[in-house]
């Protein structure tokens, strides 16, 4: 019996699947079909979420995605990395601290940028593996 790696989306996207890109739609197809269901750091979710009453396709991705919060633990990791990384973004940050906790597969618009983070958290970042959305 195999188990899923779990699948993680940062908010290029979420972006992607509101503007309904079909690159979006394909790439985790057989994840979704094996039944997996996918994580959306809360950081995400804000950083991609504007007007409710526009994000309907949106809403409805997530309603289908388990969306894990920050604890205090999480955010100090964060922290550390962002600083170790010299980047500016959290957000970005918090993506590349969970998959690699996780050993995730990664589905972003920014590769380059997670890739670079992952580098910075030494052994531990290898467990993650980016999927670019193209």
């Amino acid at each position: 019996m195999s188990t899923l790696k779990p699948f993680l989306y940062d908010a290029g996207a979420l972006i992607a699947a509101e503007r309904n890109h079909a690159a979006f739609w394909r790439a985790p197809h057989s994840y979704l079909t094996a039944g997996g269901v996918p994580l959306v750091p809360a950081p995400v979710v804000s950083q991609a979420w504007r007007d409710g009453a526009r994000h309907v396709q949106l809403a409805r991705l997530l309603s289908g995605c388990d969306i894990p919060p920050t604890d205090h633990r999480l955010a100090r990791g964060v922290g550390e990395l962002v600083g170790r990384a010299e980047v500016p973004d959290p957000v970005d940050g918090t993506v590349a601290v969970l998959a690699a906790q996780l050993g995730a597969r990664v589905f972003t618009s920014d590769p380059d940028d997670i890739q670079h983070l992952l580098d910075h958290m030494g052994p531990i970042g290898k467990q993650a593996r980016i999927w670019a959305l193209s």
